[in-house]
């Protein structure tokens, strides 16, 4: 696991890099470097943390 992806908990809102049409999405686990996000046009999706840096939204509405 990348030091970044070890600081997303559960509750952190992030957006996926190469996804941005699957909005806002609010991170659900984060284990072993696979995080569960659930995306608002896309639903629940496992990363794996190591191969894809999420970005941390921390000003959306």
């Amino acid at each position: 696991m990348t030091d970044f992806s070890s600081i997303l908990s559960p509750g952190m809102r992030v957006q996926h890099p190469d996804h941005p049409e699957w909005g806002i999405g609010q991170v659900q686990s984060n284990i072993a470097g696979k995080i569960t996000v659930n995306f608002p046009e896309e639903g629940k999706v496992v990363i794996d943390g190591t191969r894809v840096f999420l970005t941390p939204v921390f000003d959306a509405p």
